[in-house]
């Protein structure tokens, strides 16, 4: 029942393809922009996202810093406020980061009765690999059915340039973070075992057997979907009584 939609722009590939796919959609006058830098963010990556925005789409946007909404949540709570120690602290602020985008995203989309468009593929939603009610809090996901290769596939093909397209991703929660390396594998592996394995028919042996690689990553692939099932499924509640 709307015809604009809200997108957050990082720099990276999937906002990149996902903008486009928008703007061929809907027209460029129908899609607004946001661009929302943390401390953590490189330089770089908001200023492709304003490229991508400005000269490749002449779409509408705004650049609203997030830093200073974060501080202000840190602020508010008591120093002991988030327990676990230095790097669950730092796991956590990440997340915050992202759901802090989130609420501007919706923030912005009721003001503008629009839709929220997610930018997660396929390749990080099987592993869990986005932040729930983050980046996953959205009302319609574009891109959802592509693993990340395919992602850059269709951007080649829909124009996206080619720095952009090639470009290496991070989530940017916290400094110097990037996605293969959180994950501890490369994309293409990824890509494959879950298309043989997870989605697909192949066992773990043949899996491994059929790419090249040790049995335990793709056990530890098909553990990293298992255990992130929560985040694909409406929040679990008690079945009706009657």
């Amino acid at each position: 029942g709307t015809e604009e939609a809200v997108i957050a722009l990082s720099g990276g590939i999937d906002s990149t393809l996902t903008a486009h796919l928008a703007v061929e959609a809907l027209g460029a006058d129908a899609v607004y922009g946001l661009v929302l830098p943390s401390e953590v963010n490189r330089a770089e990556n908001m200023s492709d996202a304003e490229r991508v925005a400005k000269e490749l789409l002449g779409i509408e946007y705004d650049v609203i810093e997030v830093e200073p909404l974060v501080e202000a949540f840190l602020d508010a709570t008591p120093e002991d406020f988030i327990g676990g120690g230095e790097e669950r602290r730092r796991v956590a602020v990440g997340n915050l980061r992202a759901r802090i985008r989130a609420v501007l995203n919706y923030l912005a989309a009721n003001g503008r009765d629009a839709v929220v468009l997610g930018t997660g593929n396929r390749s990080e939603a099987q592993v869990g690999y986005f932040t729930k009610y983050g980046d996953g809090a959205v009302d319609c996901h574009p891109i959802a059915p592509l693993y990340k290769q395919q992602v850059r596939q269709l951007a080649r093909h829909v124009g996206v340039p080619e720095d952009l397209a090639a470009k290496t991703a991070s989530a940017e929660l916290w400094a110097d973070q990037t996605d293969e390396e959180e994950l501890g594998l490369d994309y293409d592996t990824l890509d494959s075992i879950l298309a043989l394995h997870v989605d697909g028919p192949l066992s773990v042996a043949a899996t491994a057997r059929e790419l090249g690689v040790d049995a335990n990553v793709v056990e530890r692939v098909r553990t990293l979907h298992e255990r992130s099932a929560h985040k694909r499924a409406v929040p679990a509640s008690p079945s009706p009584l009657f």
